[in-house]
């Protein structure tokens, strides 16, 4: 294998692949403005309206956008206010992007802005829903920055209750956590490939009501390229995107999405979240402390405080060392915790790889700083935990 296929992505996003899309992706050439594109455009909205596990699929369509999540996000914020105000709830660093993309949008833009890490008041932010007229409240479900899951269902029920639409930003919940467009009452969710499906990034989508799609052409553009009225126009009319595709990418996505709905999506969930709940007990064992309460995290990913008198940027460049790839913290916990993702291609090996190769440079970073900081306290070796010895270097995959 070349260098990049060695590494292993314990990431919240870009993911290691499954081979079965490295060979989608390679599929035959074809125009997107032919009969090919508009079957592969088809197919790939039907699977996502079925990951979604909508009811009533007749009510809801999906649109595929070649871009980041970023550009999913910035299609709605900059397509469903109108004239009206929107309200932001942020409590991490995609709720405050959120907020610096709509006021770009929208002057009329609001925002109740908590803490990183602390969960909404729903009490809060009834209360300045009756003080204010809003029309649409905007929401990141989970927060990368800090692993933070936050609640649906009932700040939906809420948005409802005072005549406002929800509009979610799903970007890397979607895949593995249940998002129930319906019981939660969201008019329009954006998400990625590239996250928790499992494919490659450069393409994300907004699946929504056909009620609230329809409202959009009411409402003046506001960018060129990001109109979801127009992106609406085109799939409804033509069975098409408006403008070129990346197809290669369409082939790819699509075969992520037949991945997880041939496994069954409650299985899938279920695996992502028996994953991370592996890597969490063998962190606990190594004594490394979480930056959240476990029952409020997302089930993709963990994020671990740094142990006192280490540095992040070291652990990362002594895991990459062997072929481990994680994300250190960023903003205000930059330098204080790093993540660890499981979303992807991962094994039960690689996961024991990883807790090994954590726990050897844990123990080499305390020895190397014995003689000028409190050691961290790493346990022996719990029987129960199947760490594999220090010579086995083989990677998955490989």
């Amino acid at each position: 294998m070349d260098n990049m296929e060695k590494y292993l992505l314990f990431t919240p996003g870009p993911v290691n692949v499954a081979k079965t899309l490295r060979l989608a992706i390679s599929k035959e050439d074809i125009c997107h403005r032919e009969r090919d594109f508009d079957i592969l455009l088809a197919s790939i909205e039907q699977k996502l309206l079925s990951l979604f596990q909508i009811r009533h699929r007749n009510q809801y369509r999906a649109v595929i956008i070649t871009g980041s999540g970023t550009a999913a996000n910035e299609t709605i914020l900059s397509s469903v206010v109108g004239t009206g105000s929107i309200l932001i709830l942020s409590n991490g660093e995609f709720g405050e992007r959120l907020h610096k993309t709509s006021v770009i949008h929208n002057p009329r833009t609001h925002l109740i802005e908590i803490p990183w890490g602390k969960s909404f008041d729903l009490l809060e932010i009834e209360a300045y829903l009756e003080r204010h007229k809003i029309d649409v409240v905007a929401m990141v479900h989970h927060e990368t920055c800090t692993g933070m899951l936050n609640p649906l269902t009932s700040i939906g029920t809420s948005v409802k209750s005072h005549g406002a639409i929800f509009v979610v930003d799903g970007v890397s919940s979607v895949g593995a956590e249940v998002v129930d467009m319906e019981l939660c009452n969201i008019a329009f969710c954006s998400s990625a490939g590239s996250k928790a499906i499992g494919s490659y990034p450069g393409l994300s989508f907004v699946i929504g009501s056909k009620k609230q799609f329809k409202r959009l052409k009411a409402y003046k553009a506001k960018t060129t390229y990001l109109n979801l009225a127009t992106f609406y126009e085109f799939l409804t009319t033509r069975s098409q995107t408006p403008n070129t595709p990346a197809v290669p990418l369409f082939f790819a996505l699509e075969q992520a999405l037949s991945n997880i709905l041939n496994e069954g999506v409650t299985k899938r969930f279920a695996a992502i979240r028996a994953r991370a709940e592996q890597l969490r007990l063998g962190m606990r064992q190594l004594n490394l402390e979480f930056l959240i309460n476990e029952h409020d995290m997302c089930s993709i990913l963990t994020t671990v405080k740094v142990p006192l008198s280490m540095n992040v940027t070291t652990i990362r460049d002594r895991l990459r060392d062997d072929a481990i790839i994680i994300y250190e913290g960023k903003g205000r916990f930059a330098g204080k915790v790093f993540q660890v993702g499981n979303i992807g291609e991962m094994s039960n090996f690689d996961i024991q790889f990883f807790l090994h190769t954590l726990k050897k440079v844990l123990l080499t970073l305390q020895a190397e700083a014995a003689d000028h900081v409190v050691p961290l306290l790493l346990p022996e070796p719990n029987p129960t935990v199947n760490l594999f010895t220090p010579n086995v270097v083989k990677l998955a995959n490989s």
